[in-house]
């Protein structure tokens, strides 16, 4: 099989030239434009970053890859699909304000940011995954799927589930609505923290099985397992936040998940992925905080295969050497013998391998890659 080809930029510029004409220059040359965008809608996939961390990317690269979308006839608007968990992000008035609050805004941008999944993450689409093992019918944010090309600008990191947040967690996990997240977490499903309920009764209307009641002597609310389907659509309406998902699903498992949930974002129309190998930080952008970057920065790497890609930065990242001062350095200094698994060490619970090797087997893209340097 020909190995897939991976375009790659340093970080190094000169009088005259810039990181985001780089960017442009990168995926010029990695082919964008051997897509057709006259007139189509373009979703561009990004993370915004939680309230409270800086190492999520800048707008002015967002803003590079819509001015080239634009001049090559397409429109763009930047999306992602709200969070499972609690903080900036779990509704789409929230997810906005956050994203403005991060340097989103569209004057700075030069386009519009949609939360894919809706007000309440439950505006999704029903997909079909080919080749799925686990998943036959992903939970889509709709906006994703609406779209004619998807694009993902990817920021990678560390990532404490899945060993790291490349590509294929942008894509799988990013533009699953709220039940597509609770499905890829989960093997069970959501529960009502007693302590936090107050008998608003807004997840009995919502739940279309029964599952959700609440008990009018106590007025507190329980959900029947036996009746409930897993939506998550009770998550997204409590005004409390005491019904939480069941996020016990074995992190190999996880990550086959969301290679599957990428599968299905991806098959069967135009796409193509940038990935940012900068501030690499040992945890994901959801955290509201960040911790220091745990290997100095590579470069700017595209392809349009995803998988290719994370397995380019991967590379990339065990490449270097471990920085001080940070959860690596710290590591790396307790003990002797040498390891180039980075993301391995910093979270030695999970195993990035199987996402990699599951979208293989899938048909996603191919570990394989050639790297193509661009000045």
């Amino acid at each position: 099989m020909e190995k897939s080809k991976v375009y790659f930029t340093d970080l190094r510029v000169h009088d005259g030239d810039t990181l985001p004409g780089k960017l442009q220059r990168l995926i010029r040359k990695a082919g964008i434009g051997k897509i057709d965008f006259t007139d189509q809608y373009v979703a561009i996939k990004m993370h915004f970053g939680e309230p409270g961390n800086l190492a999520f990317l800048r707008p002015n690269y967002a803003k590079a890859v819509a001015d080239v979308v634009k001049e090559l006839g397409g429109r763009p608007f930047l999306t992602d699909c709200n969070t499972l968990y609690v903080g900036g992000r779990k509704n789409a008035l929230d997810h906005i304000d956050s994203a403005y609050g991060n340097g989103f805004v569209p004057y700075a941008t030069g386009c519009h940011v949609l939360i894919a999944d809706g007000l309440k993450g439950t505006d999704e689409e029903l997909v079909p995954v080919k080749n799925g093992e686990y998943v036959k019918e992903a939970k889509i944010g709709r906006a994703v799927m609406d779209a004619d090309v998807f694009i993902s600008l990817t920021h990678f990191k560390g990532h404490e589930a899945t060993g790291f947040g490349g590509t294929l967690k942008n894509i799988g996990m990013g533009c699953g609505s709220r039940a597509g997240k609770m499905e890829m977490h989960s093997a069970g499903k959501p529960h009502v923290d007693q302590d936090l309920c107050v008998g608003c009764g807004k997840c009995t209307r919502i739940c279309a099985h029964g599952a959700a009641a609440v008990n009018e002597e106590i007025k507190k609310a329980s959900i029947d397992h036996a009746k409930c389907v897993g939506c998550g659509r009770c998550i997204g309406v409590c005004p409390k936040d005491a019904v939480q998902p069941a996020s016990d699903e074995a992190n190999d498992i996880l990550n086959c998940k969301i290679a599957e949930y990428s599968m299905a974002v991806c098959q069967d129309r135009p796409c193509f992925h940038i990935s940012l190998v900068i501030d690499v930080s040992p945890f994901c952008d959801c955290h509201a905080e960040n911790d220091a970057a745990i290997v100095p920065d590579v470069g700017m790497f595209a392809s349009f295969d995803p998988v290719a890609l994370d397995m380019a930065c991967v590379d990339a990242v065990n490449a270097q050497p471990p920085l001080r001062n940070s959860m690596l350095g710290d590591s790396v200094e307790q003990h002797t013998h040498e390891d180039r698994d980075h993301f391995g060490r910093v979270s030695p619970d999970t195993n990035w391998k199987s996402s990699i090797e599951h979208a293989v087997k899938i048909g996603l893209g191919s570990a394989e890659y050639e790297i193509v340097n661009i000045k």
